[in-house]
């Protein structure tokens, strides 16, 4: 095929300016394996933010500029980039009989224009938020894009992500609405494939498949500067590093303040007793390690979910306790600069998937405090769902004996990581294998026979 132009394909539900290095993560997984099927495209982001941006990320050692087009999720029906307004217009765009008109009427929106222009959509919808476990609103704030791409006949494909539950009626019908149409629908595991299968069923099913996560093909890149308190990393240490993810969300209660996630254990509680167990218990150090940054003026919604915050809090508490066997890792870090410094852990205990994903990847060692299925689904796939605990099933005390079978076996579960990571890291790097090739790409299939498709269930 020749190569006519460069391809658009716009990216949803994932950025890189929200803190969660786990979304991140998403966002540049997702951009490398879009570019190691299609070198020449054009790879934008379609989101929600007050000012559109261009992220500069750097992908095998290529930096590749990457605009933002930047929607409204507000209340304020007069800005032209509303999602509302947006989807609006594109419906009724739909029902003009000419198309010159059409064509103008797009062409007078910047937004829709942007959208107009490319030749595929994939959503990553945050991982897991294509789902009502997070509230109706946060529901909608991640399916309106989706359906905006499909009122303007473009194609829609769903990245590896858990997808549901769905609770209301509502989400269940929008949800059904949006896997029917979409090209491709992957899931990043297998219970959830066989739901998705289940919940569009006919030979429609056909289109879904598996995937390990994006975040997988993340490369860690050492920080320029790193800022560890009360500990050294250095390679000749005689105690073996665990690092610790404390989750801001759980520590608040979830965005109710009420235990939204239905967990059996007080988590303020648990950290502290896992830290003694380790540090008294285990004879090992322990790095907290935050995964999701947020600024020290943001509001209180948006500092809600600060691991950040907690990891300082705690760290204040007992570092004088326990004087160079605690850390923490305080600055600022992008995705990949983080994964970089989980990778220098001998081990790891997170409750943000994708700080643990993040450990796995690197073949360290790790267990999951889960508060939502994903974290199970995700890890079965590695055949290793033995490192998650579930905080909605277990008290803290089995938590911590999970912990301790888990840490003796260290070696064991490094080993089965190495053994699989290479199929992992070809399935999801050649995710796009699944598709036709796109028009204007400059790709000829028949030079890409080596390609690891994603598998079907």
């Amino acid at each position: 095929m020749s190569e006519t132009k460069e391809m658009r394909v716009g990216l949803l539900g994932a950025t890189f300016d929200t803190g969660n290095m786990g979304v991140s993560a998403l966002a540049a997984g997702a951009i490398k394996c879009i570019l190691n099927a299609y070198p020449h495209a054009q790879v934008f982001l379609l989101d929600y933010s007050k000012e559109s941006s261009i992220h500069k990320l750097m992908v095998d050692d290529k930096e590749v500029h990457i605009p933002f087009v930047n929607m409204r999720f507000s209340k304020k029906f007069y800005l032209p980039n509303n999602i509302v307004v947006l989807l609006l217009i594109a419906l009724m765009v739909k029902v003009i009989p000419f198309a010159r008109f059409r064509k103008w009427v797009i062409a007078r929106n910047y937004w829709l224009r942007e959208i107009d222009q490319a030749e595929l959509f994939a959503s990553v919808a945050g991982g897991d938020s294509f789902s009502d476990i997070y509230g109706t609103v946060r529901f909608f704030y991640t399916a309106m894009p989706q359906l905006l791409v499909l009122a303007m006949s473009k194609r829609l494909v769903l990245l590896p992500q858990t997808i549901g539950p769905f609770h209301s009626r509502l989400a269940r019908a929008m949800s059904g609405f949006i896997l029917k149409r979409a090209e491709r629908v992957f899931s990043r595991d297998l219970n959830g494939l066989r739901d998705v299968k289940h919940l569009i069923s006919g030979s429609k099913a056909d289109k879904c498949l598996f995937c390990y996560d994006l975040a997988f093909s993340l490369a860690p890149k050492a920080p320029t500067q790193t800022d560890i308190a009360g500990l050294s990393l250095a390679i000749d240490r005689k105690r073996p590093i665990v690092g610790v993810n404390i989750s801001g969300l759980l520590y608040a209660g979830g965005y109710t303040r009420r235990n939204m996630f239905g967990l059996r254990i007080d988590y303020k509680t648990f950290i502290r007793e896992l830290i003694h167990f380790l540090i008294e218990y285990q004879d090992a150090d322990v790095l907290l390690v935050p995964h999701v940054f947020v600024a020290a003026d943001a509001n209180a919604s948006d500092r809600l979910e600060s691991d950040q915050e907690v990891c300082e809090q705690v760290f204040g508490e007992l570092s004088a306790r326990y004087v160079g066997r605690l850390g923490l890792v305080r600055g600022l870090y992008d995705e990949s600069e983080i994964k970089y410094v989980i990778g220098k852990c001998n081990f790891f205990i997170g409750s943000r998937m994708h700080a643990c994903i993040a450990a796995v990847s690197q073949c360290v060692p790790a267990v999951c405090v889960a508060y939502s299925a994903k974290f199970i689904g995700v890890m079965q796939t590695l055949g290793i769902d033995s490192i998650v605990a579930d905080a909605r099933e277990r008290t803290a005390p089995e938590i911590l004996e999970v912990i301790r079978h888990a840490y003796g076996d260290r070696e064991a579960i490094r080993r089965q990581l190495t053994a699989k990571m290479v199929e992992v890291m070809a399935t999801v790097l050649n995710l796009f294998s699944a598709f036709p090739c796109l028009p204007g790409d400059g790709t000829n299939l028949s030079s890409r026979d080596s390609i690891v498709p994603a598998r079907t269930v």
